[in-house]
């Protein structure tokens, strides 16, 4: 596989020593862009897919975390977002074609990691968006020996009043050659760069909000605002389907903060009660991000994923 040398960029944040980025296509001609930071010894590489609007560089403290416990990283921009290929002439809006087009970077992630020889065994850690691309993508058999997931959107939360019109407007929209507009309530903006700490969504550590800001100041072209209205009609159908397989038979946890505000926490706890041989951790406190929050509650989570995925090394 050609593996082109990409842009990483290091100025804040940055992961551990010896991270790299490549290009790569996928079977439909994206170039999409990996990130991939080493261990010394490492036992095996956490294959972590971002959530919407993310870049590989807002996990670089993770990869350090991981790193520090004897695993390699590799990350994903999805086409759409990041430095991947933008699918709109207007960049700042994210969208996709049709939902099983992510597959496809997944199957150029993981050719890449084999081509790059990345330790083995791979683990799967999956947040928000990458946890419904990660979901279907264990479910069809992803070559992974134990799964976790973080804030898991297996369903976008809509107030119960709007998600008839939100349906709606998702099927109508791009019927009548409007699709690749943004829908009412979201904006064009990247979150963190025009919302307050105060009360955000994603996290209630504010050096982190700050990186996250950071950022996307120093690097707007990894910025991405709200998504297209084909992207919602693809989400809310693709969420569905998943709701109604059942859950693969692997190691699995997940973590959800007890004050997630963005994804539908009644599909995470339906799908983990159903997971046989998974589990469900509430962070306390927690916001979205919960790989992003405060320390005291970090901790517990890498020390949750160590167990989990060193746990299960076979093979």
């Amino acid at each position: 596989m050609q593996l082109d040398p990409a842009p990483l960029y290091t100025d804040i944040a940055p992961g551990p020593d010896g991270g790299q980025a490549h290009w790569a296509e996928t079977s439909d001609g994206k170039r999409i862009r990996l990130g991939h930071w080493p261990s010394a010894g490492a036992r095996g590489t956490v294959l972590l897919f971002p959530g919407r609007t993310e870049y590989i560089e807002k996990y670089g403290l993770c990869a350090a975390d991981f790193a520090r416990r004897g695993l390699a990283t590799m990350a994903i921009d999805w086409r759409g977002q990041g430095l991947s290929d933008r699918l709109l002439p207007d960049a700042r809006i994210g969208h996709v074609d049709v939902f099983s087009d992510y597959q496809k970077d997944v199957a150029a992630m993981l050719r890449a990691a084999r081509s790059l020889n990345l330790p083995r065994p791979y683990f799967l850690l999956a947040h928000s968006m990458g946890g419904c691309i990660g979901l279907r993508a264990v479910m069809e058999g992803l070559p992974v020996q134990a799964v976790a997931f973080t804030g898991p959107m297996w369903g976008i939360y809509v107030v119960p009043h709007l998600r008839a019109l939100a349906w709606s407007l998702a099927q109508f929209m791009p019927r009548v050659g409007q699709g690749h507009r943004l829908p009412p309530g979201t904006k064009i903006e990247a979150y963190p760069a025009i919302a307050p700490f105060d009360d955000n969504l994603l996290t209630t550590d504010p050096q982190m909000y700050d990186m996250m800001r950071d950022q996307l100041v120093a690097h707007p072209e990894l910025s991405l605002g709200g998504p297209s209205f084909v992207w919602l009609r693809e989400a809310l159908a693709e969420t569905k389907h998943l709701a109604g397989r059942s859950a693969p038979n692997i190691p699995c946890v997940t973590y959800l903060g007890s004050n997630e505000r963005i994804v539908a926490t009644d599909r995470v706890h339906k799908r983990m009660a159903q997971w046989k041989g998974g589990r469900l951790e509430i962070v306390p406190g927690g916001e979205h991000e919960v790989l992003l929050e405060r320390a005291d509650l970090r901790k517990p989570i890498f020390d949750g994923l160590e167990k989990l995925y060193l746990g299960n090394i076979t093979g």
